[in-house]
């Protein structure tokens, strides 16, 4: 199949897939959102990001940040969504955008989203790792090295990927229930309360001017990072049940769902301390090594002790859901490169779950690759492994989005068909200005997003370029073979 040839639905031609062809109909809606929640890893964006957003953003005013960032990513969804009632494939950025500016740059594309999946997936395996091994500590009084628990967990991430979709998703539906609901409880009861010491604080979360006090740019790209991997819903287009109805709603309902979360938790954490006081609060948390303390000491103040022995463990179980999401994302891209020629065709391999088991196996391979140099030379797993990845992670997957916003505006120029003036041209032109805002905000902050030093900084800026290109130059040489293998 050529990417750039809209896929036929296969939502009414039974369940049994194609040759070369991922398994249709083994997804719905919830099965969709639930991946897509699990790349967010809730507890993770929670305890990890806001917690650093207030302290070093805009303080009380950080969960107006994930509000802003929720309106235009919603903008960027309008154009996706539309492209994606016309292509239906497992490559999602790279064939969405190969339509729009060209076979290279989809190609680059791709290159970039497997890239920043995997960069993300090995970030990751960092804080797992360290969560892992504190608990182990904690409770069995041995200490094991981080990476023991990372190299293990990528072999059952391998065989979960394998065992086929359906099975992945009820395993993530379990872990996103489990950290989501004791985060919501704790939101709700707060809210039912009348809130913390100074009140609910509305304005003080949501008003203009608490959103622009501060530093809101470092507050906006712990934002982002909080929103990666929502497009994932594409990406399962061709095993969604009537892809061209699941995949719209699973987009909007995941931004939808992302948005109201973030803001509602970090706004129910902001009041739970005051707004006076939450900045002190989680800067302490943050320059004493642990930021998880802002967050899981007021949910243990209003449910009691037991909270600070089960959220550890939920935080360890958030972090194997997302590695595990962003594997099903990554192998997926593996196999649609090969599938159109531009990868060795051992990748497309499927096994008898039509599953892409070949894909997946170099996916953990690269990620051990990715992880290993870390442990060898002996580098912190969150303060390196896990900061640095991260944030080119997040950096590349902005790219991604711009790059899509703007094959959008293309396609539909030229191709007609949907002439909504809305959602081919108004929402994603807003959308790419909003991205292009974002990019350059996490740009400015790149720095302090990884915590490394300049040098660092820049070396992992201009990664993702070198990738981009490089796909685009693999694109080039493999048209000849493409062109005979298709003839």
């Amino acid at each position: 199949m050529d990417s750039q040839t809209v896929t036929p639905d296969h939502s009414r031609q039974g369940s049994t897939p194609a040759p070369g062809k991922l398994k249709p109909n083994a997804l719905g809606v919830l099965g969709i959102l639930f991946f897509v929640l699990s790349a967010q890893a809730p507890l993770t964006g929670i305890a990890g990001a806001v917690p650093v957003a207030i302290a070093f953003g805009n303080g009380a005013g950080a969960p107006a940040a994930y509000a802003a960032v929720g309106a235009v990513i919603l903008l960027f969804s309008v154009g996706f969504v539309a492209m994606g009632r016309h292509v239906v494939d497992a490559g999602a950025f790279y064939t969405y955008i190969g339509r729009g500016l060209g076979h290279a740059t989809g190609t680059g594309s791709a290159a970039v989203a497997f890239f920043a999946y995997c960069s993300v997936q090995a970030a990751m395996y960092g804080l797992y790792g360290a969560t892992v091994n504190g608990l182990v500590v904690h409770y069995a009084h041995v200490d094991v090295p981080w990476w023991v628990f990372s190299l293990a967990t990528m072999a059952l991430v391998q065989v979960l990927g394998a065992t086929g979709i359906e099975m992945g998703a009820k395993v993530l539906a379990v872990f996103v229930l489990a950290e989501s609901s004791i985060l919501l409880a704790f939101a709700v009861v707060t809210l039912v309360k009348g809130g913390g010491p100074q009140g609910l604080g509305f304005t003080d979360s949501f008003s203009p001017g608490a959103a622009l006090k501060g530093a809101p740019g470092v507050a906006l790209m712990f934002a982002v990072a909080s929103m990666f991997g929502f497009e994932a819903t594409a990406i399962y287009g061709e095993e969604a049940r009537e892809p061209r109805r699941t995949v719209p709603r699973a987009t909007y309902v995941s931004v939808g769902v992302i948005t109201a979360f973030f803001a509602f938790v970090s706004w129910m954490l902001v009041s739970s301390y005051g707004a006076s006081h939450v900045s002190d609060a989680a800067a302490a948390a943050v320059n004493g090594g642990d930021s998880t303390a802002f967050v899981f000491a007021p949910i243990a103040d209003r449910f009691g002790g037991w909270v600070t022995t089960v959220l550890p463990v939920l935080l360890a179980t958030s972090l194997f859901a997302g590695v595990l999401a962003f594997h099903n994302s990554a192998n997926r891209y593996l196999f649609s490169l090969s599938r159109d020629g531009l990868l060795p065709g051992r990748l497309r391999s499927l096994n008898r779950r039509h599953s892409p088991w070949a894909a997946g196996c170099v996916q953990t391979l690269v990620a051990a690759a990715l992880v290993a140099p870390f442990a060898l030379f002996g580098k912190d797993p969150v303060l390196a492994l896990f900061s640095w990845f991260s944030g080119v992670g997040v950096l590349a997957c902005l790219v991604l989005y711009l790059l899509t916003s703007c094959s959008v505006i293309v396609f539909f120029r030229r191709e007609r068909l949907d002439t909504r003036p809305w959602n081919t041209l108004i929402a994603p032109v807003l959308g790419a200005l909003g991205l292009t805002g974002a990019i350059w905000l996490v740009l400015s902050n790149f720095t302090t997003l990884i915590g490394g030093s300049a040098g660092t900084a820049t070396s992992l800026i201009l990664a993702v370029p070198a990738v981009l290109a490089a796909g685009a130059v693999t694109s080039r040489l493999t048209r000849a073979r493409r062109k005979a293998d298709a003839s």
